[in-house]
């Protein structure tokens, strides 16, 4: 019976704030709009989201290219105007994290997940702003643990930072689910770790092949769970 559910921060519970993405590029006379991003978002994360390329790379680097490849997405070549703006961005992140937009969704789901009486634990590849992040959205509330990879120097898919979680939280692996919109990170780490489950956000429907549970949406988790014997 599943009674821990961990949840990745970025692309699950928070992503990026288009709409000041958006602004920063037209800053430097690039017109883009908020929407056209949030659209290539998971398309770009799909390019990451290849082992070799993983395994290779650190959070951080992976920033980088995340955004280069959304920009690519959306026809925009790399520039020194888009770097100008990534750099402005970047700067913004460092301090307040731009991982600020929240989905409609996201509370009303996290209400019912704690309805059903489960221990919530986010795991995130994060800078060392997550806490703040989660406190400034009024997000802190519902989790009993954030952990934030900054702040233990390993990051996903090391399973030490599940093995991490799992003591700071009190869980245990046998009774424990993670849910994450990377394959190769949050998929693999979680098996590594020896966690009971790993369920992958695929909100965009791009990996129809996948060897684990898929969601698109965070209120599709209380279903997947009846099927797991999670309280509730």
């Amino acid at each position: 019976m599943i009674d821990t559910l961990f949840l990745d921060a970025g692309g699950v519970l928070v992503h990026p704030s288009w709409s000041r993405v958006s602004k920063a590029l037209a800053g430097e006379g690039i017109a883009v709009d908020a929407a056209r991003l949030a659209e290539a978002e998971p398309h770009a994360m799909r390019v990451l989201d290849e082992a070799v390329v993983i395994g290779a790379t650190d959070d951080q680097k992976r920033g980088w290219m995340y955004f280069n490849l959304i920009l690519e997405q959306v026809g925009i070549p790399r520039s020194p105007r888009t770097e100008a703006a990534l750099e402005a961005l970047a700067a913004y992140h460092r301090e307040h994290n731009l991982w600020e937009h929240v989905d409609d969704e996201v509370v009303p789901a996290l209400d019912a997940l704690r309805a059903r009486g489960l221990r919530l634990v986010v795991v995130s590849n994060a800078n060392g702003r997550l806490g703040h992040l989660f406190d400034r959205l009024g997000l802190a509330r519902w989790f009993d643990v954030l952990l934030d990879s900054h702040d233990w120097g390993v990051e996903k898919p090391d399973p030490r930072l599940f093995h991490q979680a799992l003591t700071a939280s009190g869980a245990t692996a046998e009774r424990t689910a993670h849910v994450g919109d990377l394959y190769h990170v949050d998929v693999a780490g979680a098996r590594r770790a020896g966690l009971a489950h790993a369920v992958l956000f695929d909100a965009a429907g791009l990996y129809p092949g996948a060897d684990c549970p898929r969601i698109s949406r965070l209120a599709e988790l209380s279903a997947w769970l009846d099927g797991t014997g999670a309280p509730g």
